[in-house]
């Protein structure tokens, strides 16, 4: 398959009275997803992050908040991967802390249809997440085989440094998810900026997802702001700025939009330009950073 539609999260964090209510919520999104067509639904950084309003006790407490959403991770990704079998299609779910023995790393996680579950961490930090939050830098870098094409994930700041994007690009990547959590509209940018660029430099489709809405309850997740986006390289076949869906700033909402593979193939071919293919003459293109391979077809 190298047509399909995706849809983008542009995703509401809510102070949640129950572990039913936020089965119900994703179920209700995911079947939105699905009724949209959607073969790939990408939720945001954090998005995860609204399970700590379960434990009162501890979702006032930066520390507090990690150790009780990290609790759930297994009953979360159950949950995921019982909805992409559900409903036939593929879904990043929303990054979640998990624990490495004593410390928390921010995952991302990539659900197939037939079961399969690929983990990618966070591997550059924000300020936020290691001076006050104490979050963890992880590895390795992957790319992600899966029937609809070979995918790369960079969890927002990731998205920021283009040598992560481009080792995975020189492992085949055709479409890179870039899951995102921004309090402020300059953080948006940011990360939309740096989805562009690896757009542009890779010559391939790059998805941000944010989170949105206000969580004054939370000192993790209590202002998000953004929009979602699908980006491609500005040059033939493809929208002249690139970009080839976006949404509407802040509203909760899926972002919709058909991309074509067969596009990052031939762009990188017989494009208008070859950024892709001159990327190693620069000076100074540096050494990549490895990639570890993960088949989930």
């Amino acid at each position: 398959m190298t047509r399909f539609t995706i849809a983008a999260a542009q995703y509401p964090i809510a102070q949640l009275e129950s572990w039913q209510a936020y089965a119900a919520k994703l179920e209700t999104w995911v079947a939105a997803a699905a009724v949209g067509g959607a073969a790939l639904a990408v939720f945001p950084e954090y998005g995860a992050m609204e399970l700590a309003a379960l434990d009162p006790a501890t979702m006032g407490d930066l520390a507090g908040s990690l150790a009780s959403v990290a609790a759930l991770g297994d009953r979360v990704d159950a949950l995921h991967a019982d909805l992409a079998a559900r409903h036939g299609l593929h879904i990043l779910g929303a990054s979640i802390p998990a624990r490495i023995e004593d410390r928390f790393v921010n995952r991302a996680r990539l659900f197939t249809p037939t079961g399969k579950v690929g983990v990618q961490d966070k591997l550059v930090m924000t300020r936020f997440e290691r001076e006050e939050w104490h979050v963890s830098a992880s590895a390795p870098l992957r790319l992600f085989e899966t029937s609809l094409g070979k995918i790369g994930i960079n969890i927002c700041y990731d998205g920021e440094f283009p040598l992560l994007a481009r080792a995975q690009v020189e492992a085949g990547m055709e479409l890179l998810l870039v899951p995102s959590c921004t309090d402020t509209l300059h953080g948006y940018w940011r990360v939309r900026l740096g989805a562009q660029a690896r757009a542009l430099e890779g010559q391939c489709y790059a998805v941000q997802a944010p989170t949105v809405g206000e969580a004054a309850w939370s000192p993790a997740v209590d202002v998000n702001r953004g929009a979602a986006g699908v980006y491609g390289p500005p040059d033939t076949g493809m929208p002249a700025d690139g970009v080839v869906a976006l949404g509407e700033v802040d509203a909760a909402q899926w972002l919709f939009a058909e991309i074509d593979l067969a596009k990052v193939a031939a762009l990188r071919a017989t494009g208008g330009v070859l950024n892709a293919r001159h990327w190693a003459e620069q000076p100074g293109a540096g050494r990549l950073p490895p990639v570890e391979v993960v088949d989930l077809r």
